[in-house]
């Protein structure tokens, strides 16, 4: 797949770096990233990330390796459930404060 050719902010840079993800499309403002069988875009924004809620889930098929990945790579890890309803769950900020989790159904 052909990758854009285009200057990356630093939260750009955080999901190449630190999240493995390269933008697939650049669009005015920001890139789309296809992801999974889901997509999202990341663009600029004038607001403040709350950071105290979940911005953005992503599902995993195992979360105890993903995390040990993404620990490799620098990232932060703010807390991870116990798993207690059916799914075991972790969440980090990125660069810009916005809230990610990642999730993994428990079957």
């Amino acid at each position: 797949m052909h990758r854009p050719n285009i200057r990356r902010s630093r939260c750009a840079i955080f999901y190449s770096e630190k999240l493995g993800l390269e933008p697939d499309e650049a669009r005015p403002g920001g890139f789309l990233y296809f992801c999974g069988s889901g997509s999202f875009g990341l663009f600029a924004s004038n607001g403040t990330p709350p950071g105290t809620h979940t911005q953005m889930g992503l599902e995993v098929t195992d979360l105890r390796a993903a995390v040990a990945v993404l620990r490799a790579r620098g990232v932060v890890w703010n807390y991870a459930s116990k798993g207690g309803k059916g799914e075991l769950a972790a969440w980090f900020k990125d660069s810009e404060g916005n809230m990610i989790a990642l999730g993994q159904a428990l079957r």
